[in-house]
């Protein structure tokens, strides 16, 4: 049986779209604001000689500029001043989320309501400062220790932070108005718009090395293949759900009574989205950014941790799918899905699973369901983010085909077409409220006419 939902939202066509004005203006604003960003990234920070600036990125591509160029659309390779994109901030809410899950004093705070959301936001927005300054000053080092700039000091360190930090903060203020204003969720397309810059010159350098002679025709269909066949398995995946069965039992409001009904529980095969590969990324970018940050004057100890942590290593490589695997479980189970709390909510609600007792019988039944799921969604992250990496350190192939950037791709375009589904949705049924409000007015006026 179709839900009536369903009905409208197989009606949805382009002439829907063009009623909808409430809608193209909010798709409006937001492109508008996205386009802000990228003439953002193409302002450069005062004092930096661009032409040495890109034998630096070059050589640090597997540093700073292998993660934060694909999170910042090419800023980084021209030091523009969103050089340090919309990281920093994304880096301090999981960081907050994190610590409200593990302190007591956080976790009552975010019960508080919409005053303890503000006050969580605020500690976000404290922690990306300081985030910020951080990776802005080691930047600023960086670019010094490469004679990357014209008059090097502590004046240029200090414009060079004040320039990075005030376009973080500026493009954390442009995603919070998109979201409120726009359509999606504006930090998601930020990234978004980011990742999606820098296919055009990829592409271009990758069929390039096709016309030298350096890839074979073979490997670069079979690449483009792959990239097809990848795309579609995070679509089903993602779209993946494990229903499970509520139950509501009859009751009585005062003298009404209402019917026991049934819903599902709907459970996401990875619940946890992109969160455990940015952070695995980061982590294993940490020896080779601190690495470019003094200069590439290492010791011994870390010139023997570049060479056994160096991209396509083998301990890389397992280093990589047991972080993955860790924040896959640890971030589900303490902040996306916490079992305790969805067990509360539908005792609260009096819905219960058939056959489980509520409470702490449920949370046990959702814990076992969760752990088990997370067994196919973590090896799902791995398998994603693992196999550009052989491929890159393999086949030796130029095209960016990041794990985490697919992911992120197709997660924000499925979201932002869910977004605009739901408002064309809201559309048709403020039409349909109109229709019946007009019909009423129409059959009340009728008998009076009559007299």
């Amino acid at each position: 049986m179709v839900s009536a939902a369903e009905q409208m939202a197989s009606n949805l066509s382009w002439k829907t779209f063009g009623q909808a004005k409430e809608l193209r203006q909010r798709i409006l604003f937001a492109l508008g604001l996205l386009i802000v960003y990228r003439i953002g990234t193409f302002i450069p920070v005062p004092g930096i000689d661009t032409v040495a600036l890109r034998d630096f990125v070059a050589t640090a591509s597997t540093g700073i500029g292998g993660m934060l160029n694909m999170f910042t659309g090419g800023a980084i390779g021209r030091m523009g001043v969103f050089a340090l994109g919309i990281m920093p901030y994304i880096s301090s809410s999981i960081i907050v989320q994190l610590m409200v899950a593990m302190i007591p004093r956080l976790e009552q705070l975010k019960k508080e309501g919409e005053q303890g959301r503000k006050k969580i936001n605020q500690y976000t927005r404290y922690g990306t400062v300081f985030l910020a300054t951080f990776q802005a000053y080691g930047l600023a080092v960086s670019l010094e220790a490469g004679n990357l700039v014209v008059d090097p000091g502590w004046y240029f360190r200090i414009s060079c932070v004040i320039t990075l930090v005030g376009g973080t903060m500026f493009l954390m203020w442009l995603g919070e108005q998109i979201t409120s204003r726009g359509i999606g969720n504006g930090i998601s397309l930020i990234i978004f718009t980011g990742i999606i810059a820098e296919i055009p010159s990829a592409l271009a350098q990758f069929f390039s090395q096709g016309r030298t002679g350096a890839l074979s025709p073979a490997v670069i269909i079979g690449v483009m293949l792959m990239v097809v066949v990848v795309i579609g398995v995070v679509v089903f995946i993602e779209r993946s759900l494990r229903r499970i069965h509520i139950q509501y039992p009859r009751r009585q409001r005062g003298n009404r009574i209402y019917e026991g009904g049934s819903s599902y529980l709907p459970i996401k095969i990875n619940p946890s989205g992109v969160i455990p590969p940015i952070f695995a990324s980061s982590l294993l970018l940490l020896p080779t950014t601190v690495s470019t940050f003094s200069g590439n004057q290492t010791n011994a100890l870390m010139s023997t941790m570049l060479a056994y942590f160096g991209p396509g290593q083998p301990l890389y490589l397992l280093f990589f799918v047991v972080m993955i695997v860790f924040f896959c479980y640890f971030y589900t189970q303490n902040v996306s899905f916490k079992v305790e709390d969805v067990a509360d909510n539908l005792k609260n609600q009096n819905g219960f699973i058939p056959g489980i007792r509520p409470g702490a019988n449920t949370a046990a039944y959702l814990d076992h369901v969760v752990t088990r799921i997370l067994v196919l969604g973590s090896a799902y992250l791995s398998a994603v983010c693992l196999l550009p990496e052989i491929l890159r350190s393999q086949l030796a192939i130029p095209f960016y085909f990041g794990g985490t950037s697919v992911l992120i791709v197709v997660s924000v375009t499925m979201d932002t077409f869910t977004h605009v589904q739901s408002h064309l949705l809201a559309h048709q049924y403020e039409g349909l409220i109109k229709k019946s409000q007009l019909r009423g007015k129409r059959r009340r006026r009728g008998p009076s006419r009559r007299k």
